[in-house]
Parts: C-alpha cells; structure tokens; sequence
C-alpha cells in the first residue's frame, strides 16, 4: 500500500524505525485510553477529561482510519478490524497505521464495529456522550480520503468515496462534507476537536465554533485567494 500512495510516510501509512507497535485493539480497553488520556492532560498540564479525550480521539481516529483511507483510494480494500491493525508512536504520539489483512465480506460492519468499540472507551474515558464522538470520526475519514486524494493528484474520486461509506457504515457516523474555496477542497467539519479549550491552544482554521465569515476568510488564506 506505501508503494502505491506517494509521500506514505507523512500521511502515517509507514512507521519510522524508532516507533513502537502496539495492537489497535487497545483503542477498545477503556482503561488504557484513560491512561492514555490521563497522559495526554500532563502533557497540556489540563485536567478537562472532556476536552483531553475528545483531543485523543482526534489524533486516534486519524490514524486508524488512514490504511482504511488509502485502500479505499487505491482499490485495494483493507481491513478495518481492529484486530488486523497496527498503531505506531513516538514519545506518545500517534504517528501511522497498519492494517495487516485485506477487507473481509463486510468491510462496512467492520469499520462500524471498530469505531463503535473505540468510541465506547474514548466515551468512558472522558465522561463523554458517544455521538459527538462518532462526528469526529466522520471528519476524520473525510480529513484521510482528502490526503489521499491529494497525495494521489485526484481529490475529486477519492473525496467522492466518503458519502456512500458513511452511509454504509450508518447512524450514528454523520454525512462527511467539504467544500470548495477557490479551487482547493476542505473538510466542511461536524465536529470540533476542542483543542483550543486546552492551555496554549487556538482554534483550527475550519473549526465550525468559527463564524462562517471569519472561517471563509482563514479559508481563502489557506487557499492562497
């Protein structure tokens, strides 16, 4: 898969020889993504486990979703299980994804059972409701098809594949969207990271807490308009 998606490393789709493995499998333990999340908010020195899991999820579903992603663009469907996935890190920071197998028969009740069981612990671990959880998911695989595509120079095809697995997938995963400005396409975002509640921290340029105007307009820098 890293041979047929261009610049593979930086997307997370290739792990640099000092990362350390451990099974995705982890993401449904909802005692280890507390620890994870318990370390997350020294590193912010933050103790809003809201905020800090809801950040950890961002990162994580990222990177899981990514060999999902690329094997979607590339038509080489891989598994979503996460007993077939493999998560990197450096210095706890999540840096790539791995799937070991192809896609199985259903390859949309795998990614639907993934999400649900990491979503329960991520859910667990910060005293959160679980929908708001599943939006993050969603902008997640749009952020991932859109790096992909552009990685591969065909953002249209490759974004076009996130509405019809979302609706594979089905409720509670939202409709991913996007939107154009001056020729470049963006994540039209369903949720917000919270990032910016944590000390140090501003607001994403597309973050949708951003009134339309002012989002337009950091949108069109981002564009080069």
């Amino acid at each position: 898969m890293a041979a047929r998606v261009p610049g593979a490393a930086g997307l997370g789709l290739l792990a640099p020889p000092s990362a350390r493995p451990f099974p995705a499998a982890l993401l449904a333990d909802a005692d280890w993504t507390a620890e994870r999340v318990t370390g997350l908010g020294r590193r912010y020195r933050s103790t809003d486990r809201r905020v800090l899991a809801t950040v950890w999820w961002y990162s994580a579903s990222a990177v899981l979703l990514t060999p999902v992603a690329a094997g979607l663009a590339t038509a080489r469907p891989l598994s979503a299980r996460l007993a077939d996935t493999t998560l990197y890190e450096v210095g706890g920071t999540l840096l790539a994804g791995v799937s070991a197998a192809p896609s199985g028969p259903d390859p949309a009740a795998d990614l639907r059972a993934a999400l649900a069981a990491a979503i329960g612990a991520v859910a667990a671990a910060g005293g959160l409701r679980e929908r708001p959880l599943w939006a993050v998911a969603t902008d997640s695989l749009a952020g991932r098809l859109l790096a992909v595509g552009r990685a591969l120079g065909d953002v249209a095809t490759v974004t076009a594949l996130a509405a019809p697995v979302a609706a594979a997938v089905g409720d509670p995963l939202p409709a991913p969207r996007f939107t154009d400005v001056g020729g470049t396409r963006f994540v039209r975002r369903a949720s917000c990271c919270l990032l910016y509640r944590l000390p140090g921290e501003g607001m994403c340029t597309a973050c949708p807490g951003r009134p339309p105007a002012h989002r337009q307009v950091l949108l069109e820098a981002a564009a080069g308009l």
